[in-house]
């Protein structure tokens, strides 16, 4: 198991009781002493972008849930450094945030694609020491994220193949119940 960190994928253990995060996978965008933050990643809402923000049109860009804080905010991953100004790059060529003006001018321009752009509502934030408790009581898996498994997986597949990727016993955990009382 990795230590947490910034650019490192949380996975719930499969018998975590928390509805908020119950087999979800947070791809970790900072984990310091001050505290954590992430953002859900197989949890897709049903809305699209161009719904919740008037200016875009014609986008039908997907939206995630980040997570059950400040979910009136708007949050994005990409891979455009070139395109979108003041992101910070959290792992090689994934970056989280940036300047929204130069996002919506890219969009216009249909510059912006699916498979390299990620929203989200919302966000997962632990406070000072809250998510080190919670590795110690195995509430997290973790494996280093990959550019495949954050922009180019479906939601249903992510926990799956997170698990997967740790190899060994944990790929048991895929097929465990979420209840085993109900077994």
């Amino acid at each position: 198991m990795m230590a947490p960190s910034k650019g490192i994928l949380l996975i719930a253990n499969p018998f975590l009781k928390d509805p908020n995060f119950s087999r979800t996978v947070i791809f970790l965008c900072e984990h310091s002493d001050e505290g954590s933050f992430g953002f859900v990643l197989n949890k897709r809402l049903p809305k699209t972008l161009e719904e919740l923000v008037p200016d875009l049109t014609a986008t039908n860009f997907p939206v995630y849930e980040g997570g059950p804080v400040q979910r009136d905010t708007l949050h994005f991953l990409h891979q455009y450094p070139q395109l979108i100004s003041g992101g910070e790059e959290v792992m090689q060529n994934v970056f989280w945030g940036g300047n929204f003006e130069s996002l919506l001018i890219n969009f216009k321009n249909n510059d912006i694609h699916k498979s390299r752009i990620r929203f989200f509502i919302g966000y997962s934030g632990w406070s000072e020491g809250q998510l080190n408790e919670e590795m110690k009581e195995e509430s997290w898996l973790t494996v280093k994220a990959t550019r495949k498994l954050i922009f180019d997986t479906q939601p249903e597949d992510v926990w799956k193949n997170s698990l997967k990727q740790l190899g060994g016993n944990y790929e048991m955990m895929i097929n465990f119940p979420i209840d085993p009382q109900l077994n």
